[in-house]
């Protein structure tokens, strides 16, 4: 049984001591549960458990990441609704993002050992692997399940983080025009693209929702921002309360006209 293109002793190593079960860390690594076994010895890792044994260890994560708002929780939450996914069966949640320097703060703020599935042939993105029932539950009660594309919700996000949240979002699923004019973000939920456009209402933003089919016949909508002052007053609201949790592109796209703008207003009222 070959192990996986780039999985390495290293990262079988912060696997297992992240409490990832062997079932699951099979598939990822593509070697037999007495080999990554083998490996986690050879390199004179304290072992906890046979991997024949029935019993788990504890899961090195901040269980109560979701169970508390914050403006680092609303913006990985953001995150999350765009760019995780829930298993189905297993007591774990998948991060995926082509920034691995985003994956990293994530892993940070949710105090979990960095454990990703690498690219791969048929990944094109890592993948920030967590393991806990707990806080997979957190995030049902907060409206987010294994089946979520379809029937996402919009989320009751305290008026205070919303800006944190709506930044984790476009982080997740927005795209931005290079020039700054124009920014959307996609989802297939109908449900949360209303809620979201409620919200660019409520902030007096210039907005719009579209929808169209994909090459599968899926129906995808996409929420708008349309302006240069529009796109400043977006900016000013979701880069509010940030210090590094931002996409490095978006957020220049996002803020390119701010200064004009400001100039255009301190001129008006003067």
């Amino acid at each position: 049984m070959p192990r996986n293109k780039g999985i390495t002793d290293d990262m079988i190593i912060e696997m297992y001591k992240s409490g990832m079960p062997y079932k699951e860390m099979v598939p990822i690594i593509g070697l037999s549960n007495r080999a990554i076994y083998n490996v986690i010895a050879k390199h004179n890792v304290t072992v906890n458990r046979e991997p024949s044994s029935g019993q788990r260890r504890k899961h090195k994560v901040n269980e109560d990441f979701f169970k508390i708002w914050s403006h680092e929780m609303a913006w990985v939450f953001g995150l999350f609704v765009t760019d995780g996914t829930v298993s189905g069966n297993a007591h774990s949640i998948n991060f995926a993002q082509k920034d691995e320097r985003i994956l990293k703060l994530v892993a940070k703020y949710m105090e979990v050992a960095y454990v990703v599935r690498p690219i791969s042939t048929t990944r094109t993105v890592p993948i920030l692997v967590i393991n806990s029932k707990e806080i997979k539950n957190d995030l049902a009660n907060l409206g987010v399940t294994s089946n979520k594309s379809l029937t996402l919700p919009f989320p009751d996000v305290p008026e205070e983080f919303m800006g944190s949240f709506v930044r984790g979002v476009v982080d997740g699923d927005g795209w931005v025009q290079d020039r700054g004019y124009v920014m959307n973000i996609t989802t297939a939920s109908y449900n949360f693209a209303e809620g979201l456009y409620n919200i660019f209402k409520k902030w007096n933003l210039r907005t719009e929702i579209t929808n169209q089919l994909t090459n599968s016949g899926r129906k995808v909508y996409r929420v708008w921002v349309k302006g240069k002052e529009s796109i400043s007053e977006l900016s000013r609201l979701i880069y509010n309360n940030c210090e590094e949790n931002y996409v490095y592109t978006k957020r220049e796209r996002l803020t390119q006209w701010i200064k004009e703008t400001e100039v255009k207003y301190f001129v008006e009222i003067c």
